[in-house]
């Protein structure tokens, strides 16, 4: 069965998300749509002087959203990283009046394509941009997603491995929430050294809230060392994307619609061929609800100013 991707937006991220692809071959076939098309071009043509060398076979075209129609994935990784970079507030939101409009640009198009199969949502502020996407494209709830805090996961995965001298795949447990500023670990789904990592930092006089700290500034750490973050983002769409492509059934923490908060955040689901497969149900402490839920309302509010500004 031929595999296709379609990757939207090929700025750092974007090109990084097109790399991994093509290197590991996971796509026999990879669309690749920018508005900058010297730039898209140039990619292009670069993956394609890489064939000889790698292991892999990838068609490549670019810049024609018809190719879309029979795509089993679309990436958007639409984005403005100077943006973020101008802020002084740490924020995801500095991209939001950018990437709103960007929907507006590419959401027709990608439902014009036929498209039906599942769109993974980078761009951010991912939370907000995946409804936006969810609504403009019409597709089902359970066929977008957000990467959400896929990537705040492995950034507390890091800083708790770091902590204990261990490969972070040895680590379990969320960050739940917002991809942003109120997102946070629940430490009760957490696990390390086989057991839970209270039990592990009451053992060995570890600062839960330092590491919580250093996960959650993990993003802003990379940007201002390099002025975007790619790789580690890149990794974490690509994973979904296999885990689609494979119908793999893996519990992952994505950005999903969740009934009960009216929104979509960062919440572990079951990953499928058709997206969220199967919703799961934590068992968070009082704390910990309150925190999801104020991030909830944060994303909300987000979201209904930013539809208000579309409509008005």
């Amino acid at each position: 069965m031929t595999r296709k991707i379609g990757v939207i937006g090929t700025g750092n991220v974007g090109a990084a998300v097109a790399h991994h692809i093509v290197l590991t071959g996971l796509a026999d076939q990879l669309v690749l749509i920018d508005k900058n098309e010297q730039k898209v071009k140039a990619d292009a043509m670069d993956f394609n002087d890489a064939l000889a060398n790698i292991d892999h076979h990838t068609a490549i075209t670019v810049n024609d959203y018809s190719q879309l129609a029979d795509a089993d994935i679309v990436i958007s990784a639409v984005g403005n990283i100077r943006l973020p970079n101008e802020s002084k507030t740490n924020d995801r939101f500095a991209e939001l009046p950018f990437t709103s409009q960007a929907v507006l640009d590419v959401a027709p198009q990608i439902k014009g394509s036929g498209f039906n199969g599942v769109l993974i949502v980078i761009t951010n502020p991912c939370d907000v941009i995946t409804s936006l996407y969810q609504k403009y494209t019409g597709l089902p709830q359970n066929q977008v997603i957000g990467t959400g805090t896929l990537l705040d996961s492995a950034r507390m995965k890091r800083a708790v491995a770091s902590e204990l001298n261990i490969d972070p795949r040895s680590v379990s447990g969320y960050n739940l929430g917002e991809h942003g500023n109120s997102q946070f670990t629940a430490w009760s789904t957490v696990r390390a050294l086989s057991h839970p990592i209270t039990e592990v930092a009451d053992q060995k006089q570890i600062s839960l809230e330092k590491i919580d700290q250093v996960a959650r500034d993990g993003g802003f750490t990379v940007l201002k060392g390099k002025k975007y973050t790619n790789y580690g983002i890149s990794a974490a769409a690509v994973r979904l994307a296999r885990d689609i492509l494979n119908d793999a059934h893996s519990e992952l923490p994505v950005s999903n619609y969740r009934k009960e908060y009216a929104t979509y955040l960062s919440y572990p689901a079951i990953i499928g061929k058709n997206g969220i497969e199967e919703k799961i149900q934590l068992e968070l402490t009082d704390r910990e609800k309150e925190k999801l839920q104020l991030s909830a309302d944060y994303i909300k509010q987000k979201l209904a100013e930013t539809l208000d500004k579309q409509t008005n």
